[in-house]
């Protein structure tokens, strides 16, 4: 029994097909084909139920992919241990996107010692993130603390947590909106909710956070106390911020889209409610390496690399 064939075991549970593993491990069907074998040959046992189209994991495969997944982490756990911060290594951080845009620099920099690290932000949502990492597949999981609270599925006893910090959602404009206009001294006036709700409105119609479809509520704003007008609809980030900064609609965003010069906070003197999210770090850790414990060290503020957290 070798890594390099759990590895491959591995990957041919995760996916749909044999061919679909053997593309993403870059090697042929006939080659992934082999390593099944090879492996079942050292256990002498069967892990997949075959038929002409697909394999499935039978009750062996489901047990033998436990192991797998512990080894393989244990493997990498020793390998960036022993190499300390010379060693060379993947740290794959899985989360929605609009968190790794947040957050992908933060890390970054914490991560700067280690020079051989491949640093890899996987745009998943949340429940998918989580499953990611419950999987092996991702080293840390950036989620809301709404699904922390809330115990996702996939959540497993030996996770931990740290707060990242909290993210508000603003209204936004393009500087070229009608209500991003400055007065005579060169400010933007507090708006009236019904100035605000004669605008058209662009939103996601899926949760940037967990994915769901959600329609006017997709965004966090309360279309239940100040109706909205949503003209437009768009899913991709990138997309809809354009919509935005051309000034044709506004928006509900995270308020550090307001790094970007083009757009402007508006303030609304009569809005009750204020939309606000935890965002937490997950990882492993039971079978977390020390990079990853000073990881979350560095990102949490604390300095003694050997904290264990609760």
């Amino acid at each position: 029994m070798n890594l390099t064939d759990l590895k491959i075991f591995a990957c041919v549970a995760r996916q749909p097909s044999l061919g679909a593993a053997a593309q993403e491990l870059h090697l042929t069907p006939s080659a992934v084909s082999k390593a099944l074998r090879r492996l079942e040959a050292d256990l002498d046992t069967l892990l997949f139920d075959r038929s002409a189209k697909q394999l499935s994991l039978n009750a062996g495969g489901q047990r033998m992919l436990e192991f797998a997944r512990n080894m393989l982490s244990m493997a990498d756990q020793m390998k960036a241990d022993m190499g300390g911060e010379r060693a060379s290594f993947a740290c794959k951080i899985a989360g929605p996107a609009v968190l790794l845009w947040r957050h992908a620099q933060q890390i970054t920099q914490a991560m700067s010692s280690y020079g051989g690290v491949t640093l890899q932000f996987d745009s998943l949502f949340e429940e998918d993130a989580l499953a990611a990492l419950e999987r092996g597949e991702a080293s840390a999981a950036m989620v809301t603390g709404e699904v922390i609270n809330g115990r996702s599925k996939h959540w497993q006893a030996d996770w931990q947590t740290i707060q990242l910090g909290a993210l508000d959602l603003q209204l936004l404009a393009g500087y070229q909106h009608p209500l991003a206009r400055r007065d005579e001294k060169g400010q933007i006036p507090q708006l009236s909710a019904a100035q605000v709700l004669e605008c058209d409105f662009v939103s996601p119609s899926r949760s940037l956070f967990c994915g769901e479809r959600r329609g006017g509520r997709s965004d966090g704003w309360r279309d239940d106390q100040l109706p909205r007008k949503i003209r437009y609809w768009i899913d991709d980030l990138q997309l809809l911020l354009m919509m935005v900064k051309s000034g044709k609609a506004l928006a509900y965003l995270p308020d550090f889209a307001l790094n970007d010069l083009e757009l402007v906070r508006l303030e609304v003197s009569d809005c009750g409610f204020q939309c606000r999210e935890e965002v937490c770090f997950v990882w492993n850790a039971r079978n977390a390496p020390v990079w990853l414990n000073n990881l979350a060290c560095t990102l949490s503020g604390k300095i003694n690399t050997n904290a264990k957290f609760k």
